[in-house]
């Protein structure tokens, strides 16, 4: 197959404090902060590796449209995306003693234990682990 998924995005509200949050807290590492005018900036973070074969953009959400889209998944407890980790109690553990608020503490559904945490950015996030 020559279809790869190579890079997805999140919206986000501030570009500055997502990059804080998604390196500093998430622990992903910057790798690419490009200014492109009118104040936006094309960012991208990748894993805690440092490889480049999956790239996840800071968007900045000044379409009405994505705001609007945004919001509305916020406030449905709709995660904008998913993480997968090693460890969710570990991880769960580690971020709130980073001051990560969580809507959902880790949980056991089905063959898969999530976790729902707020970005600061106008986004939910679940982190999740499969069983075994």
């Amino acid at each position: 197959m020559s279809l790869k998924i190579k890079l997805t995005s999140v919206m986000v509200d501030n570009q500055d404090r997502a990059l804080k949050f998604y390196t500093e807290v998430l622990g992903f590492k910057k790798s690419k902060d490009i200014d492109v005018g009118n104040g936006f900036r094309w960012i991208t973070v990748v894993g805690a590796d440092g490889g480049l074969d999956v790239e996840l953009a800071l968007e900045p959400n000044a379409n009405p449209a994505g705001k609007t889209f945004q919001t509305a998944l916020f406030e449905q407890n709709i995660p904008a995306t998913a993480f997968e980790v090693d460890d969710i109690q570990s991880e769960y553990r580690r971020l709130k003693g980073l001051g990560v608020v969580f809507s959902v503490a880790p949980t056991q559904m089905g063959p898969i234990s999530i976790a729902v945490f707020a970005d600061t950015c106008g986004n939910l996030i679940q982190i999740y682990q499969p069983k075994g």
